[in-house]
Parts: C-alpha cells; structure tokens; sequence
C-alpha cells in the first residue's frame, strides 16, 4: 500500500507475462547511442483512460494477452540489462530458460482520476504510485516494467518505467502502439496471430550502427570513472521530491504558435522556425524569467533529437533502440532572454534554439555525447537547468486499446531534473501540451509569464 497526500494506491498482484512459448533466446549489445544513458533514470510515463463501464477482469485479461503476443516482437523489453566481467560493454539478453518476462503490477486506487489528468497543478508526488520500478543490480537490470492501477467506476492508467539505455521516446510509441493495436485486434477477435503493421515491427540489426571513432568505449571509460572506477548498472540517484512540487499542464494551440512565430519573422526570417524551437523557445524564456536573478547567470539548456534519418545511411525509421542526440548549451547567458520589450527576450531564446537544431549532424555526435561529462563536474550547484523529454512527434496519444484513446498522458520523472515535457495535444487539434514541474510558487510564476506573454504578443 502506497500513500500519496490522500490518495492510496494498493498493489494487487505482481505477475510476469511472457512472450509466446518457443520464443527464441536474443543478445543484443548496447551501442553508444544507448551508452550515453547508461546511468540515468528510466523514463516513466503514464497514459489514463477514462472507461466508467470497465469489466476489471476482461480488460486485464485482454491487456495480459495481447501485452504478451507484442513482446513477441520486442523481445528486448521482456529481458535483462547485463554487464558482469565477462564482457566488456553491457547487452540486452533475453532468455526463455530464464523464465525472463515483463513483471506487470495490478492496482487499485481510491484517487480522483478526472482531478489526476487535469491541466491544472497536481501535487507531483501523486503520480509517483502509479509507476512501477525496475529491479537492478550493479551487474543486471530489468529493463521495463507495467502497471495498471484502477480507479473505481472511472477508468484506468497505465503506468510504464523504461530503462533509458534500451530505448528512447520512438522506440517505446512504436511499443505502445504495437500494444493497443494487438489489443483491439483480439477484441476484434482477429485472432493472435494477425499480423503487425509494417511501420510497428522493430528493426533490431545493430550492425547498421557505426562508431569508427569509438565513441563507446570512451563513454563507457567515463561512466566508470563517475562511479568511482566500478563497473556497475546502479542508476545515479534521484532527488527527493517534496510535497511542495507541483506538477501542471500548459499549452499552446496552433493558432499561439503561428502568432509566435509572426513575431519572429518581423525581425528575422532566416532562422529554423518549427513548432518544436517556437515552443521550446518559449518555455525557456518564461523558464528563465521566473527565476530572474542576476542577469549575468549561466542558465544550462539542452534537449535531444532523434538521429534516425541524419546518419549517412539514415537508419530505418522502426530501429529499436536508442538513436537521439543531445544539443544545446551548457553555459547560456540569461541576460539577452531576460531583456523585456517587443517580444526581444523570446527572440533571443529562437535564436539560440534554431542554431542548436542547425548544428546537429553526424560530424557533431561524439562531441554532444562526451561534452555532458566534463560540463557538469564544473557546473556550480543552483544553476538553473531546462531540458526536454517527449516529443511532438511521436503521437503517443494514438495509443488506443479498445476503450478509447488516453485523455491524459504525463512523463512522471520531470520532477527528477527540472526537464519539461512536450507533446502533441490531446484533443488532436494540433497544438503543443507542455509538461512542468517546479515548487507551487514557481510554477505560478511560470504559469504567469506563459499567460501574460501571449497576451503581450497580442496573441
């Protein structure tokens, strides 16, 4: 039993579900791209559904089965994270003889799942029941994990942790979507054996991945240098999360972002001005002016991008894995997106995020993965931090069941490292959902700018 404020979640059961009998055993080694998350935590997120009417033991019972005939085809998310002395990088290895499978925790909660998706700030803490935790060791990990908590004569939410060094954000949408597809299908009583859609089945061949630099052994070298010259899979530890972090939701509609970009255009036309830098332009310049502080400060600013379609030969588009690199600066001046007037700080904020998106390409990788390592050891503690995680484009609201498509999808672990969260909006009208946690007053300081700042531009 797990209390959260006034909310308890009671565990059920824990049950392991595996993929089909016969399945054969698979080894796959992690590359650099997967290396350069080796120690960080996993990504959880939380998808609600909203199914007044729900049948508990039929919908479970069709969530376990199809959960099972999908791992059929990610079997890398039903094994094991291994790294012992024999070998001399860690891999992914899933084995039958094992008994390796999933561990999918059942519960049930007393909370308000309408007062959980709302937009509006949420104590943070109450989302952290609903995610379930890997299993790890210094020489193994288990590499993802369901729940599935209910909420009584509302619906349910779905709960995922995924091990960051197995896979990003496109490789965990495709598995959902695989999921929610093989799930409707059985409902639909298409039989098991029906087949996936060819943009769903994953493209595991590792030898497509390149690194005549050797970039893994390097950040590998590093990653046993900051645990202190062991090898080991512990995750570095996250901070505590106080009841005073709140979580909410902001969002831009279409029609924000068109004016946003107008704005732009007036002074600059030749920057990158896609959704993705107009908005995360934004987000940093509302982030940095609610801290306010001495204009001098360094501000570190980062976000990743999916490389797929970079390298030179691109990559499939359904490469499993993680295939994202990180860009932007550790040592962002705060003065120039502090200037008020006429819109100059936000501008600034473009101009620096259109640049980052520039540069990223296959020359600038091994320097984007290695950098992080010596920035953060001269950081000095306080600095003001802004990353991403999500994306716009990876429609995880498309993820339907059978029951509907979710009305509320969070990435929990924000509130580890002051990251946002970004999203395409649920409501399908193509517009950004944007995910932040900070302290209460923070956040209505942030909330103030967002708010305020639009106005401003007369939007």
């Amino acid at each position: 039993m797990v209390h959260s404020n006034t909310t308890t979640v009671n565990i059920l059961e824990v049950v392991r579900v595996s993929p089909p009998p016969a399945t054969d055993s698979l080894t796959l080694p992690l590359t650099f791209f997967d290396l350069g998350w080796l120690k960080l935590h996993p990504v959880d997120r939380v998808l609600f559904y909203r199914v007044p009417e729900l049948t508990r033991s039929s919908l479970l019972a069709k969530l376990k089965s199809s959960l099972s005939t999908t791992l059929l085809h990610y079997l890398p998310l039903a094994g094991r994270l291994v790294w012992d002395l024999t070998n001399t990088k860690p891999s992914i290895v899933y084995s039958p003889d094992d008994d390796d499978a999933v561990y999918l925790t059942v519960a049930e909660s007393n909370g308000d799942l309408t007062r959980l998706a709302r937009d509006e700030p949420r104590p943070a803490t109450a989302f952290h029941p609903l995610v379930p935790e890997l299993h790890v060791s210094n020489e193994s990990t288990r590499v993802f994990a369901v729940q599935i908590t209910f909420f009584s004569n509302q619906g349910f939410c779905l709960g995922l942790t995924a091990h960051h060094a197995v896979l990003d954000g496109k490789t965990i949408s495709m598995f959902l979507k695989a999921w929610s597809h093989n799930c409707k299908q059985e409902q639909q009583e298409c039989g098991l054996d029906a087949a996936l859609p060819h943009d769903l089945i994953p493209f595991m061949d590792r030898t497509v991945v390149q690194d005549p630099t050797g970039i893994a052994t390097k950040l590998l070298t590093r990653w046993v240098s900051a645990s202190n010259n062991k090898r080991s899979l512990k995750m570095f530890p996250s901070k505590v999360i106080g009841d005073d972090v709140v979580r909410v939701t902001l969002r831009l509609t279409l029609e924000n972002i068109q004016k946003l970009r107008e704005r732009v255009l007036e002074r600059r036309a030749e920057m990158h001005l896609s959704t993705f830098v107009i908005t995360y332009a934004y987000v940093i310049t509302c982030m940095v002016k609610a801290r306010g502080g001495d204009p001098t400060r360094l501000v570190c600013v980062g976000f990743a991008s999916d490389f797929r379609s970079r390298l030179n030969p691109p990559l499939p588009s359904t490469y499993f894995g993680n295939c994202i690199v990180g860009s932007g600066d550790f040592d962002l001046k705060a003065e120039p997106i502090l200037e008020e007037g006429e819109g100059k700080g936000f501008v600034s904020a473009v101009k620096s995020v259109s640049g980052w998106v520039k540069g990223l390409c296959p020359e600038n990788i091994e320097e984007s993965m290695l950098s992080p390592f010596e920035a953060f050891k001269r950081m000095e503690p306080g600095r003001q931090m802004i990353s991403v995680a999500g994306s716009t484009r990876l429609g995880i609201y498309g993820s339907d069941f059978g029951w509907g498509k979710p009305v509320k999808v969070e990435i929990v672990t924000i509130d580890k490292d002051e990251s946002v969260s970004l999203s395409e909006s649920g409501d399908g009208t193509g517009g950004v959902e944007i995910g932040v946690c900070l302290k209460k007053d923070d956040v209505e300081r942030f909330g103030s700018l967002f708010s305020t700042g639009l106005k401003k531009l007369n939007i």
